[in-house]
């Protein structure tokens, strides 16, 4: 399987020139990912209970696909398919409930569940329905990474993130959802092989915080990359 796993749906492009629109895209992946800092603060230090909503999903989607698409911060009007992928999304009629759904899953498994499963799930399930034309697994990670930092209760460290992982190399992260997807059609749901990854992913963001306590250099910018 190659790394082109992208959205396939009818719609015109709002930006034509093709390193503008990587700009663009690095830098709406970017302040998505503030905006999901700034919800995590919201939970740990402003004492809000956790809530995952609907609306929290298409704010996230509007960020990253703010002046890319003419559905950001909306839910596709028809069906989509993925590139190289066997899955095939839901009719677009059904997200509303499937979305309805998920949120509903996360909220009822939160006091219980542990933070990679609940993380694994929102990845693989946001991925799954499949609810925009665009920017489905920007925001897939975005919102994943919300409920993972969440359930531990405050920001994890580490300047090497598991969305920056992930979109650093993305094939691992497709076979994951892919077997995850497999297990789904054959009967029973097995989220084991995402949650591996997150695991590693996890303890790669975390020695990466240790390795910064002892760099002289640390605290210098960074390149970040979360597309």
């Amino acid at each position: 399987m190659s790394d082109d796993r992208h959205s396939k749906a009818e719609e015109a492009a709002l930006i034509t020139d093709p390193l503008e629109q990587a700009r663009r895209e690095s830098e709406n992946a970017v302040a998505q990912f503030d905006r999901v800092l700034d919800l995590i603060d919201d939970v740990v230090r402003g004492g809000r209970p956790f809530r995952i909503r609907t609306s929290t999903i298409l704010d996230l989607h509007r960020i990253v696909l703010d002046g890319l698409s003419a559905y950001a911060g909306n839910f596709r009007p028809g069906s989509i398919e993925i590139g190289l992928s066997k899955h095939v999304p839901p009719p677009a009629h059904l997200v509303t409930s499937l979305i309805d759904e998920m949120c509903d899953h996360v909220m009822d498994n939160f006091a219980d569940g542990s933070a990679l499963n609940l993380c694994a799930y929102v990845m693989w399930r946001l991925n799954w329905i499949h609810p925009f034309t665009d920017g489905n697994g920007r925001t897939s990670r975005a919102l994943a990474y919300f409920v993972l930092c969440a359930k531990i209760g405050y920001r994890l460290p580490g300047h090497e993130t598991v969305p920056e992982q992930i979109a650093a190399d993305k094939l691992p992260y497709y076979r994951a959802l892919e077997a995850a997807d497999l297990s789904l059609e054959a009967g029973a749901l097995d989220l084991s092989a995402l949650e591996k990854l997150l695991d590693s992913h996890l303890a790669t963001q975390l020695l990466s915080a240790y390795d910064d306590a002892k760099n002289p250099d640390a605290g210098a910018a960074k390149d970040r990359k979360l597309h």
